[in-house]
């Protein structure tokens, strides 16, 4: 009896840790365009995910955590955040709590401008591409198999429509593509990065799209959203959900037309399904203008989805 309770046992460990390594582990390292500033993003779903720095930030990695639960997937998501920094911040004040375990993937971005005044030209690379390689070697010191993934972000309508401005007067799309130029360069220097988020373009494809006005400063056109927020810099739910959506369709490799228009966390954030339907189109075109995902929605059985949000 005693040797068929420690057989039973036995098992039960083993079944326990297959079911732990089971899960992906990813780390979110940003700044104010990861958590959410500006909007009901930032402390949304909070619990669902580990925010190293215990400053209870939900922001795009819960919408992630939400998305893959949805989908059947299976993420412990973890986030590390300071507003305003690069990840020069990161490298010198946080490497005691990112090496808390080895990533299997890790989401990383700087500033949104790249570079600050102090740093030469807004919008030179050469901070990004220097301590995104520090900290990609750092990564991978902990896990050699890491998986490391840039997001490069969106134009910023206070740095266009403004005068005197770094890109006042270029076109809605241009900023977004110098960004993720210097995105290019740091990914071709790391050999670990496996894909660039490309949120910047795809907020671009929403205003294609028609869904998204290009100009917050004349008024919001009827019957469109404003990715940004208020101060027409960070992002407002919607931008922040497009953002969410790229960054899940990139690790995961799912259309993100899978989640459907009864996908909850866009319910809860209080959007409409046609809102929610043409943000997972922008997303997935931009996804498939890069080969990241095939034009293919997941079909899940109905027990599994579509599925409603839960408390974590």
């Amino acid at each position: 009896m005693k040797s068929f309770i420690r057989t039973i046992l036995a098992l039960t460990v083993m079944f326990s840790s297959a079911f732990t390594y089971a899960k992906t582990s990813v780390l979110f390292i940003g700044n104010s365009f990861t958590y959410g500033a500006g909007s009901a993003t930032k402390f949304y779903r909070a619990d669902s995910v580990t925010d190293l720095n215990n400053n209870g930030i939900g922001g795009v990695p819960a919408l992630f955590k939400s998305f893959t639960e949805q989908t059947g997937f299976n993420y412990n998501v973890y986030l590390e955040t300071k507003p305003g920094s690069a990840l020069d911040y990161h490298l010198e004040n946080k490497l005691d709590i990112i090496s808390k375990q080895p990533w299997d993937q890790v989401v990383m971005h700087g500033l949104s401008t790249l570079s600050t005044k102090r740093n030469k030209i807004l919008g030179d690379p050469a901070r990004l591409v220097d301590t995104a390689t520090k900290m990609s070697k750092f990564l991978l010191q902990l896990n050699p198999n890491v998986e490391i993934y840039l997001t490069s972000t969106w134009s910023r309508a206070d740095l266009i429509y403004q005068a005197d401005r770094p890109w006042s007067g270029t076109p809605i799309d241009k900023m977004a593509l110098d960004i993720r130029a210097g995105y290019d360069k740091a990914a071709a220097a790391i050999p670990a990065v496996k894909a660039i988020n490309a949120v910047g373009e795809a907020w671009t494809r929403a205003m294609i799209l028609g869904i998204a006005d290009t100009n917050p400063y004349d008024g919001i056109e009827f019957g469109k959203i404003n990715l940004w927020a208020k101060d027409h810099y960070h992002g407002s739910i919607y931008g922040y959900y497009l953002h969410a959506l790229v960054v899940f369709g990139n690790l995961t490799g799912t259309d993100p037309r899978s989640l459907g228009k009864n996908e909850c966390s866009g319910y809860e954030l209080g959007m409409t399904q046609q809102e929610v339907n043409m943000l997972q189109q922008a997303a997935f075109d931009q996804l498939t203008s890069e080969k990241k995902v095939k034009s293919a929605p997941l079909i899940l059985p109905k027990s599994v989805w579509p599925k409603p949000c839960t408390s974590s």
